[in-house]
Formats: structure tokens, sequence, C-alpha cells
């Protein structure tokens, strides 16, 4: 069930050591997420580096996690491409594979008005029976969802939520007021976790989640039981380790997959244009992977 599902985690990307997309890897981590108590899976977005992956490796690695994991997992599947041809394609293939939802960004590149973004999201919704959850992300796509669009949205009863990536809490407190009770909005921002969650968010879909699962689960625990003061500290913890994630030359995804790999989780690097680690970063990310299971021994 979505609306039981309350730490998500944003799937990586997963290759081999050619950097082809890997069946082998990509079940693993799906495997090891499930095996962390995780409540599901958001396949395909910007963690999943779909930017840089054409159709066929997107659709590969939907079905390598919908094989290890359906059924275990909510499975949301985020299909936004750069043309609503693909977009739709791979809608009707995450269909096939029994996903619990699609979701999508806006189009990108191009700014198009708020009609043409309606008719994109809505030509997506309308190739499948799925319901639909929006992605909303500024800072990479360029377009702030506006509550004239959302409303417009919102008669399109297969419009279950919204994944809310802005930075100002302001706007999970908005569209959660505007969606009504029903209406399942999920925090984005990592560092804002707690604060998302109790001025509205029901849920959380992050892209640091799978470095550092135990946290946000954690986390979730302390705001369901209304431990606000240990929710504050651990989102203080939380910050202190992707502040550290982030400070490194090399993409923080391709630190994640490290420590990842730190862990017996061997998921590959990254895809060009995205910066891979080099070896001289290695001792440091060895640094983070320690930080963060000080912080979960402290938590636990």
């Amino acid at each position: 069930m979505i609306t039981n599902s309350k730490v998500i985690p944003a799937f990586y990307a997963c290759y081999d050591n050619k950097g082809n997309v890997s069946e082998d890897r990509t079940k693993q981590l799906a495997n090891y997420l499930y095996l962390k108590g995780v409540h599901g899976l958001y396949v395909g977005g910007s963690s999943g580096e779909c930017i840089y992956q054409n159709v066929e490796e997107r659709k590969d690695t939907l079905r390598y996690v919908a094989e290890e994991v359906k059924g275990k997992l909510t499975l949301i599947a985020h299909v936004g491409a750069p043309s609503t041809r693909d977009s739709i394609e791979l809608a009707k293939y995450a269909s096939e594979l029994g996903y619990d939802a699609l979701s999508a960004i806006p189009p990108i590149y191009f700014r198009l008005p708020e009609d043409a973004i309606y008719h994109y999201w809505t030509d997506i919704m309308d190739s499948t029976d799925l319901p639909f959850i929006i992605y909303n992300i500024p800072q990479t796509t360029g377009y702030n969802l506006s509550l004239n669009l959302f409303n417009r949205l919102l008669d399109n009863k297969k419009v279950i939520g919204v994944k809310n990536s802005s930075m100002p809490t302001l706007d999970i407190e908005r569209f959660k007021t505007t969606g009504g009770d029903d209406f399942i909005v999920f925090n984005g921002p990592d560092e804002q976790y707690v604060s998302g969650r109790l001025i509205g968010a029901d849920s959380g879909i992050g892209g640091t989640y799978a470095a550092m699962p135990e946290l946000y689960l954690k986390a979730d625990e302390y705001i369901f039981t209304g431990n606000f003061k240990q929710a504050r500290s651990i989102q203080r913890d939380i910050n202190n380790i992707i502040i550290a994630l982030t400070s490194q030359k090399a993409n923080m995804y391709a630190v994640i997959k490290e420590i990842l790999k730190m862990n017996g989780v061997e998921v590959g690097g990254v895809r060009a244009p995205l910066q891979d680690i080099s070896d001289n970063e290695i001792s440091t990310i060895a640094e983070i992977k320690k930080l963060i299971d000080q912080t979960i021994l402290a938590h636990s």
C-alpha cells in the first residue's frame, strides 16, 4: 500500500564494471534495501541517473527491480523522459511489470507553458490505469509546480500524490492542504525529512536514504511516537552526513555507491558527465561511512 509507505529510497543506477546496467547488481541492491526494512522503492528517478540512460536501459532496471521485490515493497516507477513518447513507453512497461504507481518530472530543457506541462503529465496518465504521483523538483527542471496547475491536475482521479522536492516546507503544507487528507505528499529534500513530515508530508522519497536507511526509519519512528526532541536530533545528524556526502569532488551518488561497496553491496560507479570518485577520496569516504555507522549506533 502506498499510503503505508513512509520511507522510500530513490533507487540508484547499478552498473557493471563496463558501465552497463547490471541485472545482478540491481537485484542485489533491491534485496539489500528490502532486508533493511524500507517500505518501497522509487525507481528510475534522479538517483537512478535517468537522464543519462536510454529507454531500454531504464526498462531493464524497472524489470530487474520488479523481479526481485515486487509484492514485497511498494514500487513507484519514475517514467519522466525528454519526450512524451518515451515517457509513455516507460509507463506502459511499468504497468505491465506490476508497478504500484507512476511518477514523472515535468518536461525538461525547453521552457514550456503550463498548458504543455499539463498535457505532458495527462498524456502519461492516460496511457495506463496506474495512479500517478507528480514530481516537483524546480531546482533541476526549472519549473515549480503552481497551485493553479496543481488544482487542475487534481481533477484527474489518477493523481494521488506529489513528490515535492522544492526546498520551502510551505509548498508541502499547501499541497497537503489543497489535496486533502487522502492525497499523499512525499517529502523530497532529505535535509528536511522531519520538518517536511511535521508540516504535512505523509511519507518521504529521498536520494540519500539507501546510504543510511536505518536513520530515516528511526526518524519515522520518532515522528510516529511524538518524540520530537529525538526527531530534531536525528535530522541534525542526517544533515551532518549529507553535508559530508556533498562536500567531495565526486558526485554525491558516486560517494554513496562507494559507501555501499564498503557495506558489501557493489553497484558500480556513476555515468559521465557525473563525476566518479578518485582513489585519493576513498579514505575520506571511509570516514563518512564511519560517521554513518556511529550515528546509526547512537540512535539504536
